[in-house]
């Protein structure tokens, strides 16, 4: 499996534990609930979490950044089953 880079494509995903992480372009999107167990398993969890997180802040920090991002835009089409 190839690196997941931050902010790269609008395809990627990455599985830790129970949780989906998503590439967007302009977001990482985090869902799902995790354990971090006091166990091997639970820290190769934490690891996988702190690198991917240590990777976003990295990504960010190269950057020039917006306040906030504006709403994304979206489209009404008519209902296909009326």
């Amino acid at each position: 499996m190839s690196k997941f880079v931050p902010y790269k494509n609008e395809s990627d995903v990455l599985h830790v534990g129970g949780l989906s992480i998503e590439n967007r372009l302009d977001r990482i999107t985090i869902s799902g609930d995790i354990d971090l167990t006091a166990d091997k398993a639970g820290l190769a969890d934490a690891r996988a979490l702190q690198q991917l997180l240590t990777d976003v802040v990295d990504k960010l920090e190269k950057q020039a950044l917006p306040d906030q991002l504006p709403p994304a835009a979206s489209t009404t089409v008519a209902n296909p089953f009326e």
